[in-house]
């Protein structure tokens, strides 16, 4: 009787055991399938999300983006993160920070869409070769387009003679930043279908090239070469040399010109210096006294008219403070220079950003390092008080300086007797009726300001400045004045110089004079001095005496 009680209550047990069971594993397979399933929504977005940045990074700013911003794109964990490179990748390339828009963005997506309306073939307009240069570079400055080949009077730098072609488009730029000047790319189809591709030698167009005696070379055509060479060697000999023997070939058709230009085409546009522009923009100086790059600044103001002022920028930096890396085997130092100038609204009324290079011969490196180099730049402003947020940074070296100064545009009232601010120079030469162009140049003068002004005995002071609204001597139809240059060490005279345009550069023939005066220093004690300008305008019976500018003699 126990007996049977036993086996129902293990029975009942058993039973009760395998309900418990059975409710955990319905319970344990219910969480696993909500869990999978919640996966399983919060998988899809994501996938999606991926997709649009991988779209982004791979197409949209494929050409553009640098492989240090890349890698640092595919470091990145969240959307967020991702959301904010994007931000941050654009930002570095805007032009003008202080507007709604980025200009910079707008111009790329508008090449995008232009490259692909004008150079699809096949593939994407973007994914081309021309679409690649226009979406980088933009569009070139000239275009010398052959749509269907044919016959083609070859240059004599490419061996002259008449050949046929396929169609073919050369495109030049007058300048790419970071690649350089006069460049020149060629693009090629040989295959009919409308894709162009970048031409490494100017005999790919040649349909004739593997023709037997046909679209022979002058050279060719007169036994002096062999057309197999050309073959073999493009526009390059045996050995390097030309296979064109008749002509010589340009310079930068040479074989390491085109590779290096190849190249340079490869590398995505350099990104503008917007990092210095937000150090720029902070409250303070970089307070890491051993990275900071030393840098002088000198700021001059010429008139153009009564409401628009030259205003001149000059940085100069001590080449031994420079470091130098070898660039082609040449020793070469680089600077990013960023500035803005505001006014005392706090609005930007100007800007500029540049990379400067210094290069030197392996022999001659010593020499360049006791040299400085100098940076100018020209912005028209209105009369006002201005602030300059300057940054100057040494490419090798990760060294900065920052310099943050004030200064104010005078107004130039017409009628009345006005000077410009007086130039320190360390050099001042005549251009000789060469054409002036590029830094430095002031009408027919090139004019080098010395920021430092400091001076070694064996150079020549000089002295740059015009003087505005002079009276003309109706009698004799020009301007009488009495000008005077006063150098003074601790207000005693140490030397007068009275100007009469004949052992000068100075111009003094009409209502407006310039002034320019190379003052050796040779007689001079090394020590601090001062110099002044005085004008006397004799038929209006006007004075004026210039501000007094100091220097250092060493």
């Amino acid at each position: 009787m126990q007996k049977k009680i036993f086996n129902r209550k293990t029975t009942r047990g058993t039973v009760l055991f395998l309900i418990f069971t059975l409710i955990l594993s319905s319970l344990a397979v219910f969480a696993q399938d909500e869990k999978n399933e919640k996966k399983k929504k919060a998988k899809e977005p994501r996938e999606s999300l991926k997709s649009v940045y991988k779209r982004w990074i791979d197409e949209d700013v494929r050409w553009i983006i640098t492989d240090e911003e890349r890698k640092t794109f595919n470091l990145l964990k969240s959307d967020d993160e991702r959301e904010q490179f994007i931000e941050q990748f654009w930002f570095r390339r805007d032009p003008d920070p202080d507007t709604d828009s980025n200009e910079y963005r707008e111009d790329y997506y508008q090449r995008i869409a232009y490259a692909n309306e004008k150079y699809t073939s096949g593939i994407p307009g973007w994914k081309t070769d021309r679409g690649r240069i226009y979406i980088m570079f933009g569009k070139p400055d000239q275009v010398e387009s052959h749509p269907s080949g044919g016959s083609y009077d070859r240059p004599t730098w490419e061996g002259g003679g008449t050949t046929s072609t396929y169609p073919f488009e050369i495109w030049w730029y007058r300048y790419i930043e970071g690649v350089g000047s006069d460049v020149e790319i060629e693009f090629v189809d040989p295959t009919g279908s409308g894709e162009y591709r970048i031409a490494r030698s100017p005999y790919e167009k040649d349909a004739l090239l593997y023709v037997p005696n046909a679209g022979l070379t002058l050279s060719e055509q007169l036994g002096l070469s062999s057309k197999a060479d050309r073959i073999a060697y493009g526009m390059f000999g045996p050995g390097g040399g030309s296979s064109n023997q008749m002509f010589g070939t340009r310079a930068k058709d040479q074989p390491f010109e085109r590779l290096d230009l190849l190249a340079k085409l490869q590398r995505p546009p350099r990104v503008r210096f917007n990092d210095l522009a937000a150090l720029a923009a902070e409250s303070e100086v970089p307070k890491a006294i051993f990275d900071v790059l030393t840098a002088w600044l000198n700021i001059n103001m010429l008139r153009v008219t009564e409401s628009a002022v030259l205003t001149s920028f000059t940085v100069q930096m001590d080449n031994q403070d420079l470091v130098y890396k070898e660039v082609g085997g040449l020793p070469q130092a680089a600077l990013n220079i960023y500035a803005k100038i505001t006014n005392v609204a706090g609005r930007r009324m100007g800007q500029f950003e540049d990379v400067v290079t210094s290069g030197s011969t392996p022999e001659a490196l010593n020499i360049t390092m006791q040299q400085k180099s100098a940076y100018w730049k020209n912005i028209m402003l209105p009369p006002g008080n201005y602030k300059i947020d300057l940054v100057v940074r040494d490419v090798n070296s990760g060294k900065t300086g920052v310099i943050r100064q004030g200064f104010v545009v005078p107004k130039f009232e017409e009628g009345k007797l006005a000077t410009s601010t007086m130039i320190l120079a360390s050099k001042i030469e005549p251009l000789n009726g060469r054409i002036p162009s590029g830094s430095f140049v002031l009408g027919s003068l090139k004019v080098i300001p010395n920021a430092t002004r400091e001076y070694k005995r064996d150079q020549a002071l000089g002295i740059y400045m015009q003087v505005y609204n002079i009276s003309i001597d109706q009698a004799t139809l020009r301007p009488s004045v009495d000008i005077e240059y006063v150098v003074t060490q601790k207000d005693k005279v140490v030397m007068r110089i009275k100007e009469d345009g004949k052992n000068s550069l100075s111009t003094i023939n009409s209502q407006q004079i310039t002034l320019a005066r190379l003052i050796p220093l040779k007689d001079f004690q090394p020590g601090f001095y001062d110099v002044q300008v005085t004008v006397k305008d004799n038929v209006a019976n006007q004075m004026i005496n210039t501000v007094k500018e100091d220097f250092q003699v060493k």
